[in-house]
């Protein structure tokens, strides 16, 4: 079988007929061909939860940056008629659909896809598109665990491709002018920063293992993961709390703030320690199936001393802070603090030393933000509208989250919770990606792949 290194390379333009990795798809770099007037053509990839968001802030730049939702794809079937419907609805054009994702990278007329699979499919599912030429818009986390976001960098660079990982607050108003507050110094040198996802979650129950809907390609839904008989409680969204699949709470809702807190510490770098602890708290295990804790407090320290500490609450909880935190962030400085709540209207308030009143805050600051220039999309599709326009430029320096970006903060959750399944502190070289001396922990850094869904050293 041809390998596909003896014939990709970046600067191809629709060849015809050679496949990648046996694959069947049909290389093509589109970066270098889509001009300022031409229609980008995306695909969403996964429809259903995360997908529904995806498919409503595309549609919002239908006009706004001259982009078509050309297909839709899901392992499962039943979801098409309803989301393609919504397509119609909101742009008037019927998308194609498709259960398997290969065929959408073997499309030439798919020029990107977005993904909002579960986690396990992420960094595969990424890194065939890249090898097929397409830009790629990833959700949170952008990988199941570090290895894959290694080679996540490594395909989005040798395929030319712009990969842009779902960290919305990088293109959020308020937001970016919070971090401008904090890394003008505007609490003084920020020591720590505390992330916080106070999320309450019922038990979800437990079921016999049983046969797949037949709406369902269950081994494709699987994909890298190991085997395992189909179970109706393991599936759609409680993929999230079992560790072949999901990364628990700290890796769902998480990334998110790990990625604010390390945004604003200003780290383009791994930790040098971290510790997790936790546990399954408040739900009879022998009526719910999960795997992943659903409190775990982890800390994380980098070379120069700094600190990030988390905190997943999913039981009955207080919110923390002055403006009632319960997913957000707070940034501690030598002058001060600053409290971030992850959503609303009037997300951030700054205090100096031990006063009691906001000195700064959004809707206080004489700071602003540049608009693009030209027509600004609604607040909820500005990470989309970033994603097109730097597919439009060409530039990774362009994207608000680029893959090496979406990266370092998905290693938090991934390291915290390989901290929490031994049960032990860990020291991680952050230069080559090794715990130190730690083999056991080391195993943890990837997994056992399925075949044929395996992610190789090559990509």
């Amino acid at each position: 079988m041809t390998k596909r290194r003896d014939f990709i390379k970046k600067s191809l333009i629709g060849t015809a007929g050679i496949t990648i990795g046996g694959m069947g798809f049909k290389p093509g770099s589109y970066a270098s061909i889509i001009g300022s007037n031409d229609r980008i053509n995306v695909a969403v990839i996964g429809i259903r939860g995360q997908g529904r968001i995806h498919i409503n802030g595309l549609c919002a730049l239908k006009d706004l940056r001259n982009i078509r939702i050309a297909a839709l794809c899901d392992v499962d079937e039943q979801f098409f008629t309803e989301r393609s419907k919504m397509i119609i609805d909101k742009t008037g054009f019927k998308p194609t659909t498709e259960w398997d994702m290969r065929k959408v990278f073997d499309n030439p007329d798919v020029h990107a896809v977005t993904f909002a699979t579960p986690n396990h499919w992420h960094a595969l599912g990424a890194i065939w598109a890249c090898q097929a030429g397409k830009h790629v818009y990833v959700e949170k986390p952008c990988c199941h665990n570090i290895f894959e976001g290694r080679k996540m960098i490594e395909a989005a660079r040798k395929y030319n491709v712009r990969v842009q990982v779902g960290f919305q607050n990088r293109s959020g108003k308020k937001l970016i002018e919070a971090m401008k507050f904090i890394h003008e110094g505007g609490i003084g040198e920020i020591y720590m920063a505390r992330g916080l996802c106070l999320k309450p979650r019922d038990s979800f129950g437990i079921a016999k293992d049983s046969q797949p809907p037949d709406s369902l390609h269950y081994d494709m839904w699987l994909g890298p993961a190991r085997y395992r008989p189909y179970n109706e409680k393991k599936g759609h969204y409680n993929w999230h709390w079992f560790w072949d699949t999901g990364n628990g709470d700290t890796g769902n809702q998480g990334p998110h703030q790990f990625d604010v807190a390390r945004w604003g510490l200003g780290k383009n770098e791994h930790p040098v320690s971290v510790y997790s602890n936790g546990g399954i708290y408040g739900i009879d295990p022998d009526e719910c199936a999960q795997e992943t804790p659903n409190t775990q407090c982890s800390v994380f320290k980098y070379d120069d001393g700094k600190m990030i500490e988390f905190e997943t609450r999913g039981r009955f909880t207080n919110a923390e802070s002055s403006i009632n935190i319960r997913i957000g962030n707070i940034f501690y400085g030598t002058e001060g603090y600053l409290e971030l709540a992850g959503e609303g209207a009037d997300p951030w308030r700054a205090y100096r030393m031990r006063e009691k009143e906001p000195f700064a805050g959004s809707g206080m600051s004489e700071i602003k933000t540049v608009d693009p220039t030209y027509l600004t999309p609604p607040d909820a599709s500005a990470h989309y509208a970033n994603f097109i326009d730097a597919i439009r430029s060409g530039k990774d320096e362009d994207l608000n989250c680029d893959i090496r970006e979406g990266f370092y903060s998905s290693a938090l959750p991934h390291l915290a919770n390989i901290s929490y399944r031994l049960g032990r502190e860990l020291k991680f070289m952050g230069d080559y990606e090794k715990f130190a001396n730690d083999p056991e922990a080391d195993a943890m850094l990837t997994r056992a792949y399925r075949p044929p869904y395996i992610i190789s050293e090559q990509v």
